[in-house]
């Protein structure tokens, strides 16, 4: 059997976390910045953890990072 591969465009934007969930960045941070709130932008900056109906999709994506 091969390895798998993994897919480097879901490798940059996508990481496992401690306990196995995975952590993303937000949208919406990269221009027209300026009629966004400071609260916004820096609410922003924070990861979130992607919802559990995509989890599958991902980790078939990323198959070296799971625990």
């Amino acid at each position: 059997m091969p390895k798998m591969k993994t897919n480097r465009g879901a490798a940059k934007r996508f990481r496992y976390t401690g306990k196995g969930k995975v952590r993303r960045s937000k949208a919406y941070t990269s221009h027209i910045l300026t009629k966004k709130s400071q609260k916004r932008k820096r609410n922003l900056r924070q990861a979130g953890i992607v919802d559990a109906s995509d989890v599958g999709r991902i980790k078939r994506m990323l198959p070296y990072g799971q625990k």
